[in-house]
C-alpha cells in the first residue's frame, strides 16, 4: 500500500475501514479524499487507498447484495410507483467507482416520469450488466405487456436516445 495510509490519522483510518466494511465505497473515498487533500493527495490517491483497504479487509467486507432481477421482484417494484407503467427501459450509467452499469427503469405514463427498478453492476460471476439487464427488462416488459427499450445494449453510452426522446421525434417503431 502507498504511504498515504500511514499518513492518515488513526480516527480517519477507522472511519475509512468502517465505510469499507459496510461496502460504502463512495463514503470511504470521500473520507479519504477529505483527509488527503491537505496533505497534497487527490481523488486518485483516495480511490487507491480505498481500493487497497477493500483488498486488505477482504472477506470481512459485508458486500451489498445485488438488486433482484427476477420478474416478481421487479414487477413489485414497478407496481410501487405511482401511475401506469408505459414501458421498461434499460439505461447506461457510469462513475469512477463502479465503471459502467445499467439501470432498469419503469417509464411512467401518468404521472409523466420514471421509477427506478434495479441497478445492474458487473459481477465476478454471471453475465455482463447489459445482458442481465436486457434479459430481466424484456422478461418484465413481456410480463406487464409493455414495450422494452435499450438504445445501446452492445456499447456503454449514457447519451443514447431515451425512449421518450425517440417517440417525440416521431419514430413509429420504438422497440
Amino acid at each position: 500500500m502507498s504511504g498515504w495510509w500511514s499518513s492518515l490519522e488513526e480516527q480517519t483510518r477507522r472511519e475509512i475501514d468502517s465505510e469499507v466494511l459496510h461496502d460504502r465505497r463512495l463514503m470511504a473515498v470521500k473520507a479519504a479524499w477529505d483527509a488527503l487533500r491537505p496533505l497534497g493527495g487527490g481523488l486518485r490517491e483516495a480511490e487507491e487507498v480505498v481500493h487497497a483497504r477493500y483488498d486488505a479487509l477482504g472477506d470481512r467486507v459485508r458486500r451489498r447484495q445485488p438488486d433482484p432481477l427476477d420478474v416478481s421482484s421487479l414487477a413489485a417494484r414497478a407496481a410501487a410507483h405511482p401511475g401506469r407503467v408505459a414501458a421498461i427501459e434499460a439505461v447506461w450509467e457510469g462513475d469512477t467507482v463502479h465503471d459502467w452499469f445499467v439501470c432498469l427503469v419503469a417509464v411512467l405514463e401518468e404521472p409523466d416520469g420514471e421509477g427506478h427498478l434495479a441497478t445492474v453492476h458487473q459481477r465476478a460471476v454471471g453475465p455482463p450488466p447489459a445482458t442481465a439487464a436486457s434479459e430481466a427488462g424484456q422478461t418484465l416488459a413481456d410480463h406487464l405487456g409493455v414495450p422494452f427499450h435499450f438504445a445501446s445494449p452492445d456499447v456503454p453510452d449514457d447519451e443514447a436516445p431515451r425512449r421518450r426522446q425517440v417517440q417525440r421525434r416521431g419514430a413509429s417503431d420504438v422497440p
